[in-house]
């Protein structure tokens, strides 16, 4: 079994002006720390900060423990295409290449742990169970980018945004109601739609009683069947 630890300097080194820590690795990185001894290395990044950019090397993989975290992609005439939306405990930066396909942004201040991919790498290349369960990660966000091309390819605004809605009730909602870290500008440039249809969609499930808003971003659903049955 390899064991691979981040030694007391490294943990200490300043990147990025900040001063990183470190932690045991937890969540879904912790079935793999029980079998390689892997430790973590946490810093804080503040709303709108870049975490890392299109074609950087992909030297670390990222998991967010606190806040929010949107990958992107800056298209040849300016507009952004958001991917994907990481939140509390999930994994991000996984990469088949060197690089990194997408950028990523802290959408709100965010601590996020990061391990060294070479660690995983070779932990994966000894051990048949770390392998097993990178394995499932990859897989997990090759499955919400054949949804997410589904959704952009064929659904209807009003479908988008349902699935949308439906997604971080699943991923945010407490005591029945989900505070959203994104503002309506993000989640249009990850529907593919205007901040305006956005709005105007967001209005006429308000006007119909399916959902509720409580302040800017808190929103309740009262009606998931038909969010449901528009998302079917």
């Amino acid at each position: 079994m390899l064991m691979q630890t981040l030694n007391t300097q490294a943990i200490n080194t300043q990147i990025g002006g900040k001063i990183a820590s470190s932690l045991p690795v937890s969540d879904q990185f912790g079935a793999i720390a029980r079998h390689v001894g892997l430790v973590a290395t946490e810093f804080t990044y503040r709303k709108d900060e870049e975490i890392y950019g299109e074609d950087e090397p992909a030297e670390y993989v990222y998991q967010v423990v606190s806040g929010a975290v949107r990958t992107y992609k800056l298209l040849s005439d300016g507009r952004r295409q958001i991917g994907a939306f990481h939140l509390s405990g999930d994994v991000f930066g996984l990469e088949s290449g060197a690089s990194h396909r997408l950028a990523a942004e802290a959408i709100i201040d965010t601590n996020a742990r990061l391990v060294k991919r070479a660690s995983l790498e070779r932990a994966a290349g000894t051990d048949v169970q770390v392998a097993r369960k990178l394995w499932a990660l990859t897989a997990g966000e090759l499955r919400h980018a054949e949804d997410h091309m589904l959704l952009l390819g064929r659904k209807t605004a009003m479908e988008r945004v349902a699935t949308f809605l439906l997604e971080m009730d699943r991923r945010l909602a407490v005591a029945g109601m989900m505070a959203l870290p994104m503002c309506r500008r993000d989640i249009g440039d990850y529907l593919g739609l205007t901040l305006e249809t956005v709005s105007r969609a967001l209005s006429q499930l308000h006007a119909q009683g399916i959902l509720g808003f409580s302040g800017a971003r808190q929103i309740v659903l009262r009606k998931r069947q038909h969010l449901r049955d528009m998302d079917a």
